[in-house]
């Protein structure tokens, strides 16, 4: 499934105005409509009407803690978690404890299709969790 995200981000791009909030949260059914029409993206009612609700969510989480930035860092004190360093790809989860927490707390605010595998992902791209493999430039340096 993130294969196919991926190769149709650009599509998401357009479609959504640059993913500008404000914009979107103005969308209405005749978006809805035009979005359901477009072939670039993944047309599925239930996830571009949450898209759009999503958008309201955020604005809300942004405005009650200063930035949605300072909302998600909230979940690891501020700072990336520091894990052992996976040796093989198997070995990275696909959810943890911090990410079941975030998803049912982004749940009880309202958003949807932001399950613990989803935030664990998320996690991952902002920097909240290094789990790069072993031998990896990018995997975590050893401390000893």
């Amino acid at each position: 499934m993130w294969a196919t995200i991926l190769r149709k981000r650009e599509n998401f791009r357009r479609a959504f105005d640059g993913w500008d909030v404000e914009r979107v949260v103005a969308y209405t059914a005749a978006d809805v409509e035009r979005l359901m029409a477009d072939a670039g993206i993944i047309r599925n009612r239930l996830k571009i009407e949450a898209t759009i609700r999503n958008a309201r969510c955020f604005l809300n989480v942004q405005q009650e803690m200063g930035s949605f930035d300072s909302y998600l860092w909230s979940f690891v004190s501020g700072a990336p978690l520091q894990q052992p360093v996976p040796a093989t790809l198997a070995d990275i989860p696909a959810q943890t404890p911090i990410s079941n927490t975030l998803s049912k707390d982004l749940r009880k605010r309202g958003f949807a299709f932001v399950g613990p595998t989803m935030c664990y992902a998320l996690m991952q791209s902002i920097g909240m969790v290094n789990d790069h493999i072993q031998g990896c430039f990018r995997a975590q340096v050893s401390v000893s």
